[in-house]
């Protein structure tokens, strides 16, 4: 029985329940796996190899590599796992948001201590204003 799910009317939103939490299990293992130095050292000398030890579609191998972490998301992951891709990368949590906006850390601070993004444009799609 599929449940109903009108949080997916949200633009620009990729809500992690539990559908995606099944598709993006092995891509949050391997995150949760950069938690141990040891595992951060194998990830950095060869990021290829050590991907391929896990379970994940190629899609989601792809996205890591890229570091396209709104692939990332697409693909299952969820936001507080891929941190610590960036982690791992020296990246600030921040800097990975601005990453994923298309802005510069400055500009992605500056929009933040405005109040962050606008409404407009970011509401349900059916909603009225």
């Amino acid at each position: 029985m599929a449940l109903e799910k009108p949080y997916l009317d949200v633009p620009g939103t990729t809500i992690f329940d539990a559908e995606q939490s099944r598709k993006g299990y092995w891509l949050n293992q391997f995150c949760m796996s950069l938690m141990k130095a040891e595992n951060r050292e194998r990830f950095k000398a060869d990021e290829r190899a050590y991907l391929d030890q896990w379970a994940m579609t190629e899609e989601q191998k792809q996205a890591v590599l890229a570091r396209d972490l709104n692939r990332c998301i697409a693909a299952g992951g969820n936001i507080y796992f891929l941190a610590k891709i960036g982690a791992t990368d020296g990246k600030s949590f921040q800097q990975m948001a601005a990453s994923m906006t298309g802005m510069t850390q400055e500009q992605y601070y500056q929009m933040m201590v405005a109040g962050g993004r606008s409404v407009e444009g970011n509401r349900y799609i059916g909603e009225k204003k």
